[in-house]
């Protein structure tokens, strides 16, 4: 997929999308520390989450300096730019694109003036309302003066019609505006936003994406995970609870509630998105990882030589596999680590050598063995068959493929950005089939209920819906909803009033 960073990729099967990642963000309010770099440490540990762009915005108590560009954290920033940062509150956002496009406009955060002050933004999650509140927010906008959106921006985000509700309220401040605008907003919100003085944090009702706050000796923290929190220092104080509002200034921290809590965690943050080194409502992810291996070893043993992870998000689950059957664990194969991204295309001939650029096996390891090869999840299957071929050609006698995850039949809405369901190879084939399209000689995912019971957590409070199908926030009609649905009411405005709403909504 095209990026505008120009750096290198892992991306190498054309027509494979693996589960995308989430963004991070990240906030801190602490006078008379460097606020600027501590944003840059946080995002340094978020970067799992979004590799497309990331943005750092910095006030000193009488503007706001925002900046970002496209690429990796250690590629928008230098020592020089983040020197240049001053002020005693930051937050920070590193993106993957799962409304709008990948383009610079909509890298993150987001900036607004205010009748106040300044505001500036950022978002973690999907909104599944976007269209109907850029409809309320052209609305405001005709009475409160504030711009539309897109209006000589050309966003294309719904970050970007958050920021422009909490701006639309000329008469009061954003505090006040945020817990009126706040409860309209439906699907995945975890925000870090800020004025001129405070700090900000809002979570959705369901609570799906991760938030959490940290304190400083002399200061305070909000971070998408606790790891965050630890590379920079700051002590974990608890969750921000969904349908939660918390504010930092002067006068210290207060919270409000805008929304009665229905916690509905994301289960695919256990299996892959979050670092393991991360705790996720008072579970480890790493110990959760492990037990799900376990968990695969008692429900699908198989005779074998050898346990081997795909790296890196195989590796705990396939620990814990060998540990409960048995079987010696050994790293079978080899992560390129310094792979990036980038949107130029391989060549036939790097085509063709696929994922090999990405994962290479050890033939001393590999040859002769009958493997288990854990991995989290499959998507559309080019990546799981590429490796099954590949470890056949270093020589194993058995591959044996192990999920950390049920089958993903379902996209998610609600901030990953899977294939479509048409794509996922789940929603059309059995196990056994998809194991002979893939070429193991046995396949396997861990149970739905295995996983949930991996967690720790009541079944009720997890959002399943990639796994069973069930949304616990209701999705719109079809074409008001997805990646592009800001460009597309873009378009139609502009089909329909003959080209001239460039003024109002403008398309990437």
């Amino acid at each position: 997929m095209p990026r505008g960073d120009g750096q290198l990729t892992h991306e190498l099967l054309p027509g494979e999308k693996g589960p995308q990642d989430a963004c991070g963000v990240f906030g801190v309010w602490a006078p008379g520390e460097e606020v600027a770099k501590l944003t840059f440490f946080g995002l340094y540990a978020l970067q799992h989450r979004g590799q497309e762009s990331a943005g750092i915005a910095v006030s000193d108590g009488s503007h706001i300096v925002v900046y970002k560009d496209m690429g990796l954290v250690s590629q928008v920033f230098t020592e020089a730019s983040l020197e240049s940062l001053h002020g005693h509150v930051a937050i920070g956002h590193t993106r993957y694109s799962t409304t709008g496009s990948s383009v610079w406009e909509n890298a993150q955060p987001t900036f607004r003036p205010t009748a106040t002050g300044n505001l500036a933004l950022g978002h973690n999650g999907n909104l599944t309302n976007t269209a109907d509140l850029s409809e309320r927010l052209a609305e405001l906008a005709s009475t409160s003066g504030e711009l539309p959106i897109n209006a000589g921006l050309h966003a294309t985000t719904d970050t970007e019609v958050i920021s422009g509700l909490l701006a639309a309220h000329p008469d009061l401040p954003l505090e006040q505006a945020a817990l009126e605008e706040l409860p309209k907003l439906l699907g995945a919100f975890s925000l870090v936003f800020m004025d001129d003085d405070a700090l900000y944090a809002a979570r959705d009702a369901q609570g799906i994406r991760p938030l959490v706050l940290g304190r400083l000796e002399r200061g305070w923290v909000i971070a998408s995970e606790t790891a965050a929190l630890d590379i920079v220092g700051a002590s974990v104080v608890r969750e921000v609870e969904p349908g939660e509002l918390v504010v930092i200034d002067s006068n210290g921290l207060r919270s409000h509630h805008f929304a009665q809590a229905d916690p509905k965690g994301c289960l695919f943050e256990y299996v892959y998105l979050a670092r393991p080194d991360t705790t996720i409502a008072g579970r480890s992810v790493q110990a959760t990882r492990v037990e799900i291996g376990r968990q695969l070893a008692r429900e699908y043993p198989v005779e074998a030589d050898l346990v081997i992870p795909v790296p890196e998000s195989g590796r705990y689950a396939a620990i814990g596999y060998a540990q409960e059957s048995g079987v010696p664990f050994a790293e079978g194969l080899v992560k390129n680590s310094y792979v990036g991204r980038t949107f130029i295309q391989p060549s036939q001939t790097i085509r063709q050598l696929g994922i090999r650029l990405k994962l290479n096996p050890l033939k001393d390891v590999i040859e002769g063995q009958r493997l288990v090869v854990v991995d989290d999840s499959i998507v559309r299957g080019n990546t799981q068959r590429a490796l099954v071929r590949m470890l056949r050609e270093a020589g194993a006698r058995e591959v044996h493929v192990r999920i950390s995850s049920p089958p993903v039949a379902w996209p998610c809405f609600y901030g990953i950005d899977f294939a479509s369901r048409a794509e996922l190879i789940a929603n059309g084939l059995s196990v056994e089939e998809i194991c002979v399209s893939i070429n193991a000689d046995s396949l396997a995912f861990v149970t739905l209920d295995a996983l949930v019971g991996a967690t720790q957590q009541k079944k009720e409070h997890l959002c399943r819906a990639c796994f069973d199908g069930v949304y616990p926030v209701e999705l719109p009609a079809e074409d008001r909803i997805g990646k592009s649905v800001l460009e597309g009411i873009a378009r139609r405005v502009e089909n329909s009033s003959g080209g001239g709403a460039n003024d109002a909504l403008k398309r990437v």
